[in-house]
């Protein structure tokens, strides 16, 4: 069977894909669109940070408070992108009826 840590590994491609849909269609508010990208950014500081977590504490991320606070924080900013984007599109649709 899979590993958590396999199947993260392989959900990064469809993610990458859905990213790629997502730039190519022209039509996702442009702060949205960095906000699914910074994703990434989350996705590139937590593996770094679970390496450290497990090598300094020989614990799991989840359970450094401060580390995994840390990590969490960039899954944070990228929700208020994302957020704030469709938000902003939503507005303009208004405006423009």
């Amino acid at each position: 069977m899979f590993s958590k840590d396999n199947l993260f590994a392989i959900s990064l491609f469809p993610y990458l894909g859905f990213l790629w849909f997502l730039t190519r269609s022209g039509q996702t508010p442009r702060l949205a669109l960095v906000g699914f990208y910074m994703t990434l950014v989350f996705v590139a500081v937590t593996i770094p940070a679970g390496i450290y977590a497990k090598m300094q504490y020989g614990k799991a991320l989840a359970n450094v408070d401060w580390l995994h606070g840390s990590a969490e924080v960039f899954l944070t900013l990228a929700n208020i992108l994302i957020v704030l984007g469709f938000r902003q599109a939503v507005l303009e649709a208004r405006r423009s009826k």
